[in-house]
């Protein structure tokens, strides 16, 4: 690694308190000096401000290992094309970067520092462009995909079936990104909730998020015939090939929609497999695919459900209660292979409560969790400093792995 990390990490955390500042600065000094690259941000620019300082985070916590910072960066690059993200973007943004780091790191400021930063930038720099390089022959920047069918599902969720205008290839399990010219140049991941169809077609379930400026759009404005733009498939929390293993597979909400597309991939070919389904919900009301749920359980004899929903107008707490109280009534998970989706805080919990009942830790799949589903924004740099943003198409690059797992030995 031709730069020191210590030297990297120490600047660092002299300006991380003042994440919200350094990022104006940043952009400032970018659109000022070079005015035409403002088309490629979206109009409303905090959240992008959010995602500058989580994206450098990571970075940070992963320079003592250089194989998953360069997974993560080649994964940031192949995913950057989507944004126009050229080669010759990147010594401008380095410039910006150099001049905003060093505008508020103040007399604590050296050659050295200096000189590190501008290592680490080339750096990332080449690995991004190389991998965006490498992957331009075998695929597009994005797909065109046309709304050919929004079913409401709750007051808050729709499931929005979409057309692309070319194959998409992806593996049960895996997420995209996508964006909508209502909100222009702004993406969020979202699971696809279905094995690979003949007709190529895609579903994804989408909830409002308070403040989301896309969801709120997908689930309130966006109708049959408009047109999105789609992301290549990302994620490895798919089924092994070759396990024999029983199944677990929890779902929490629309993470219902990963888990229905690795219940459809079971059924495509003849698979003895005992599987059982947890779905919570935060009401009865809220379990909206129960139409499919049954469907599925018709179709396959070795399919159990269990739906965890508490009374309406019960908290979080009690749906929370009855999913483990359901898991633990079952006693030992050891030798199942464990399958979680859902709102953020699942996974952890679920995780730790499963080892605890014998589930092995290398045998459980989820998409990378954000550290926090807080969406306000911060309004000092204590609250920066204290406070861990949700930036979710960072989080979900976790390692870079775009490619499903391998098959057992």
């Amino acid at each position: 690694m031709p730069f020191d990390p210590a030297v990297i990490r120490a600047s660092f955390a002299v300006v991380e308190r003042r994440a919200d500042h350094m990022a104006k600065y940043f952009y400032a000094h970018l659109f000022a000096h070079h005015p035409g690259v403002r088309d490629f941000f979206p109009e409303q620019m905090a959240e992008q401000r959010d995602r500058l300082f989580a994206a450098l985070t990571q970075l940070v916590l992963r320079l003592e290992n250089p194989g998953q910072l360069t997974g993560y960066l080649r994964a940031l690059g192949r995913d950057h094309r989507k944004f126009q993200a050229a080669p010759e973007h990147y010594p401008a943004v380095g410039a910006s970067l150099i001049a905003a780091l060093r505008h508020f790191s103040g007399h604590s400021w050296t050659l050295e520092i200096e000189k590190a930063w501008t290592e680490a930038f080339t750096v990332i720099a080449q690995v991004m462009t190389e991998a965006a390089a490498e992957d331009e022959p075998e695929s597009p920047a994005w797909w065109e995909a046309e709304v050919t069918n929004r079913r409401r599902g709750a007051p808050d969720v729709v499931v929005l079936t979409l057309a692309p205008d070319r194959p998409y290839p992806f593996t049960a399990g895996q997420y995209l990104s996508l964006c909508s010219p209502r909100v222009p140049r702004v993406w969020r991941p979202y699971s696809i909730a279905n094995a690979p169809r003949p007709d190529g077609s895609l579903d994804v379930h989408v909830r409002r998020v308070r403040g989301g400026l896309l969801s709120t759009a997908l689930v309130e404005d966006v109708m049959p015939g408009d047109r999105l733009r789609l992301g290549p498939a990302i994620g490895d929390a798919c089924l092994v090939p070759g396990s024999r293993r029983p199944l677990l597979a929890v779902a929490g909400g629309t993470g219902w929609g990963q888990i229905k597309a690795l219940l459809e991939d079971l059924l495509a070919a003849p698979d003895p497999r005992r599987v059982m389904v947890y779905l919570a919900a935060r009401s009865d009301a809220d379990q909206y695919d129960l139409a499919a749920v049954e469907q599925l359980v018709d179709r396959y004899s070795r399919l159990d459900v269990l739906l965890a929903a508490p009374a309406d107008g019960a908290d979080r707490t009690s749906a929370n209660g009855l999913l483990t109280d359901s898991l633990r009534a079952h006693g030992d998970w050891e030798g199942w292979d464990v399958h979680l989706s859902g709102p953020p805080g699942l996974a952890p919990e679920i995780t730790e409560l499963l080892l605890g009942l014998g589930a092995e830790p290398e045998r459980i799949r989820h998409d990378p969790v954000p550290e926090t589903l807080n969406r306000t924004r911060p309004l000092t740099s204590s609250d920066w400093f204290l406070d861990r943003r949700d930036v979710a198409w960072i989080n979900r690059t976790e390692l870079g792995r775009t490619e499903p797992p391998a098959p057992e030995a």
